[in-house]
């Protein structure tokens, strides 16, 4: 590989992890939480297996009106929980 397709690669990926990171923290506040030793890894993955229903989710709305919508609703919930598992983006 030649060095400007190494840094769009590396450039590719950042990319890719800091929009991740800056929405989890904007949809699901997690750099105000306090969680400690194994809770902080295993509520990032909830909160990762979250965010790709509620994205791979055709419903007009954003993450956090989506996840109210879940919140309040019942069957929105369960439209969520039902639908298969599309791991794209994240990993």
């Amino acid at each position: 590989m030649d060095s400007e397709r190494i840094t769009e690669t590396i450039r590719g990926h950042w990319s890719i992890e800091n929009n991740l990171h800056w929405q989890l923290d904007v949809s699901f506040n997690e750099d105000s939480q306090k969680k400690k030793k194994n809770a902080a890894q295993n509520f990032s993955l909830l909160n990762k297996i979250a965010m790709t229903q509620l994205k791979n989710n055709k419903r007009k709305a954003s993450l956090k009106g989506k996840r109210k919508m879940a919140g309040w609703s019942d069957e929105f919930l369960a439209e969520l929980l039902d639908a298969p598992w599309q791991n794209d983006e994240i990993k």
